[in-house]
């Protein structure tokens, strides 16, 4: 998810029929978002603990802010505002607690990562669908959800529901930096990765580094979400 338009893996992240909202949001867009291959040293990555928590979370939330499906979910600007900070908290918020938020060195990138066995905060996410969302997407979002679980690999594996870059330093390969930081680590554990992507465009950078489509998400009025699987190397 990047400049002209953030990174996003998906917005609506969920491991489960009930809550499907999260997905792997990255905003990206070629090379003017994460899928410029530019590198910088990885000691710039760190684990974003709670003193860091908020700003990580806006800069998800700036990166977001010209996705295809969340500004499809919350058109209003101000209604955005007040609805992204609390999903990015109950979709990948669990993170933190793991360890596995990883953030680039000023906090201008940021990574959530669920750990194998590791859930969304389904309840919450269901609470913020039902306050927030418009009446007339509330079905097209309930199918996408029940799409989402239905993709989610039955096998242990790592979830990136959300990854996105502050538009301000779009093409500085911290995308690519990030994904090859914590594929490393799926690699070494030997277990699959998995996400889904809310913006078309973002799929090659996707398919750069191994993952590859499984299907694709769509109902109604929504923008269509594109689950993808990699397999350890």
């Amino acid at each position: 998810m990047y400049p002209t338009k953030p990174p996003s893996v998906h917005p609506f992240c969920s491991r489960s029929e009930a809550s499907v909202l999260c997905s792997t949001l990255v905003p990206l867009t070629p090379k003017s978002r994460l899928g410029n291959d530019i590198m910088t040293a990885e000691p710039n990555i760190k684990s974003a603990h709670a003193n860091i928590r908020a700003s990580t979370v806006w800069t998800i939330v700036l990166g977001f802010a010209a996705d295809p499906l969340t500004r499809w979910s919350w058109p209003d600007p101000s209604q955005y505002l007040r609805s992204m900070p609390q999903y990015i908290n109950a979709c990948g918020g669990r993170a933190f607690e793991h360890g596995t938020a990883y953030v680039t060195g000023g906090i201008r990138a940021a990574a959530l990562w669920l750990p194998p066995g590791v859930q969304q905060d389904e309840e919450t996410l269901d609470a913020i669908m039902a306050q927030s969302l418009r009446p007339e997407i509330i079905e097209d979002m309930a199918h996408l959800r029940q799409g989402m679980a239905e993709h989610h690999p039955p096998e242990p594996h790592w979830y990136l529901p959300l990854i996105a870059a502050d538009p301000n330093w779009v093409g500085q390969g911290l995308g690519t930096l990030l994904m090859k930081y914590a594929l490393q680590r799926c690699d070494e554990e030997g277990i699959a990765a998995y996400l889904e992507s809310s913006n078309p465009e973002n799929i090659p950078f996707y398919q750069r580094h191994g993952f590859r489509v499984i299907g694709e998400i769509q109902h109604g009025s929504s923008p269509p979400l594109t689950p993808m699987l990699r397999t350890a190397y």
